[in-house]
């Protein structure tokens, strides 16, 4: 059974990561995103097995993906965080890009 976080949980992640990290969801979009070259990228939901992007070319055009958690399903909310940073080290690898440190 896929792990269902509440609402608050939500709220402060996704405004957290649109709010705070723009940068490392079109990073994420780029590494993981099915478009060739998209120039930005929202958090728009998660739950335990991955998170969920939208991302925008261009010229406009809107696409959804999913990117599954690289350390497997998580029932804790801060596994969110610990996931995601995963997520965004993976990311730089595949594009060659050097990580900030993480805090």
């Amino acid at each position: 059974m896929i792990h269902r976080f509440d609402d608050a949980a939500h709220s402060a992640v996704l405004a957290h990561m649109n709010g705070d990290h723009a940068d490392d969801n079109l990073l994420i979009a780029r590494a993981f995103g099915p478009q060739e070259s998209p120039v930005a990228s929202t958090m728009v939901r998660f739950d335990g097995v991955g998170g969920d992007w939208e991302s925008r070319d261009a010229k406009g055009d809107c696409v959804e993906f999913r990117v599954e958690w690289p350390g497997g399903p998580i029932d804790e909310r801060p596994h969110v965080r610990r996931e995601i940073v995963a997520l965004y080290d993976a990311a730089c690898v595949r594009l060659g890009a050097t990580p900030r440190p993480h805090a």
